[in-house]
């Protein structure tokens, strides 16, 4: 049964060193809030998995706290690069960092499968590519009714599935919309769960594309307003472009990422701290 905690405790209790990590989300309900909390608690050595890693891992990476990164996809939307991820890959900056690259679709069967309790996924996605020569957690499998041959990829199990959503009701259950991406399949695959929302509720109005966790499945809830930006929770906050076009020029220079690093992350000591030190709440809905 879910409990709702202040997100220092939620991080705290879930999150060890060594640990498989996911936070997802795709284009906004991204937990950057849990991603710096995991940053202040200096966590180590984990293995972070998402299918579309942007700045939250470009700074965890650039932290120190991962030693490998399960990924289809990374950089900056929009804006450009992941320098820190990049000075890791191609000079060992601050460590070395193993990565083991998939396809979108891999990834979704990889959760799908842990999700369901499957040992694996299948999918044709793999099909003439080179991908598989890289990447050693792709096999081929042969369909025993038509004899086609397939891709098979393991099942994505995470230590822990961290993820945003707009709403908690009293009872613990969860309700987010509108771009919801892997997020419930993270949740359901993982061995332990962390939910951001942004309020709690007495009940639930129905939404389209709305997708209902039961309290069953969630071990902790924190309310963290804003707990997304820069990206953003559909219809409670507005994405803040201009961090992302900031965010090319922070990260380029490794003094200068450490820097913005210390005053917006280390020194505060909670995300309304990391959102004052910013002076921005213009990303906040009026609606």
């Amino acid at each position: 049964m879910a409990r709702v905690v202040s997100l220092n405790e939620a991080i705290s209790g879930a999150v060890h060193d060594g640990d498989v990590v996911a936070l997802e989300g795709f284009t906004h309900l991204i937990p950057f809030a849990a991603g710096h909390e995991i940053i202040r608690q200096e966590r180590r050595d984990l293995t972070l998995v998402r299918m579309t890693p942007d700045i939250i891992y470009d700074q965890l990476i650039g932290m120190g706290c991962a030693k490998k990164l399960i990924f289809s996809w990374a950089g900056n939307p929009g804006a450009g690069s992941l320098y820190r991820f990049r000075d890791a890959v191609e000079n060992a900056i601050p460590h070395e960092l193993e990565i083991e690259e998939h396809s979108h679709a891999g990834m979704a069967a990889r959760y799908q499968a842990g999700a369901s309790g499957l040992p694996f996924g299948v999918l044709r996605g793999y099909r003439g590519t080179d991908l598989s020569k890289v990447t050693t957690s792709i096999s081929e499998i042969t369909c025993p009714f038509t004899g086609e041959t397939l891709a098979a990829v393991p099942a994505l199990t995470p230590d822990v599935g961290v993820i945003c959503a707009q709403q908690a009701d009293r009872k613990g259950n969860v309700m987010m919309w509108g771009i919801t991406g892997v997020q419930k399949e993270v949740v359901l695959a993982a061995r332990r769960s962390v939910v951001l929302v942004e309020e709690i509720v007495d009940q639930f109005s129905p939404k389209t594309n709305g997708v209902v966790l039961p309290a069953w499945v969630v071990d902790t809830i924190s309310v963290v307003p804003s707990g997304p930006h820069p990206s953003y929770a559909q219809d409670y906050s507005h994405r803040d472009n201009s961090f992302y076009a900031s965010w090319e020029r922070i990260s380029r220079d490794r003094e200068a990422f450490l820097a913005w690093m210390t005053e917006h992350v280390l020194n505060t000591g909670d995300h309304d701290a990391y959102l004052a030190s910013l002076d921005g709440t213009r990303h906040r809905s009026d609606s």
